[in-house]
């Protein structure tokens, strides 16, 4: 028997990819709700991107990125833990590996709920104004092909938020890039914001920025740093 562990969490709107060019996995992730990076988005490098959310089960994400690591596929492995938790009705989840990608919306779900699966991205999303926000997230997510990765997730989150986003309002917003070369903005969080959206774009070129500068300042030191 698994136990289940479960948060409240709920309207959220997130994104899990893939990278088809690096291989990276990605979440981007918003709520009006404090400190949603802490709960929602989990990514491991060359294994699997997964946002669990709605009445938040961490384990979602956690156990299911130690099963999909072992050899299950992401859409078999978050089955398998949803049919052993009780409460799945209430849940939703989306995931990414190398091979599939997975939604689950459970019919518990405050409306407006509901998720979208594509070829290499999925987006998810429960207490939203509407099923706009997920349409507008797709469609940014697809129009902005030839930007860096990190920044195709961020556009989709954005989107979200304007097509109306959770329909209580804003207050974190979370990036979680899984890489085989980390970067510093890679791993972002705004906890706390009144445009949290905002804020974590803002951050992002921010560190981009101070990444250069230590680039051009220490050269090959740079080499190095484990992150």
């Amino acid at each position: 028997m698994i136990v289940m562990s479960s948060v409240f969490l709920i309207g959220t709107f997130s994104i899990v990819a893939r990278d088809p060019v690096s291989g990276d996995f990605g979440v981007a992730v918003s709520t009006a709700a404090p400190a949603v990076g802490a709960l929602a988005p989990h990514a491991a490098p060359g294994v699997a991107a997964i946002s669990t959310q709605s009445f938040v089960n961490v384990d979602l994400g956690r156990l299911g990125l130690k099963l999909v690591e072992v050899g299950l596929r992401v859409d078999t492995a978050l089955e398998a833990l949803l049919s052993e938790d009780p409460h799945r009705e209430w849940r939703q989840v989306i995931g990414v590996d190398r091979y599939t990608v997975y939604g689950y919306s459970g019919s518990k779900c405050v409306e407006w709920f509901g998720h979208i699966v594509e070829k290499d991205f999925a987006v998810a999303g429960n207490m939203l104004s509407g099923p706009r926000v997920l349409e507008a997230m797709v469609d940014a997510y697809k129009e902005s092909r030839g930007l860096e990765f990190p920044l195709r997730l961020l556009r989709a989150l954005k989107a979200g938020e304007e097509a109306g986003g959770d329909k209580r309002g804003r207050q974190s917003a979370a990036l979680l890039v899984a890489s085989s070369s980390p970067r510093w903005e890679y791993n972002l969080r705004v906890d706390d914001h009144p445009s949290p959206v905002d804020e974590l774009l803002r951050v992002y070129e921010v560190v981009k920025k101070r990444t250069r500068e230590f680039s051009e300042q220490y050269g090959d030191l740079m080499s190095i740093i484990k992150l």
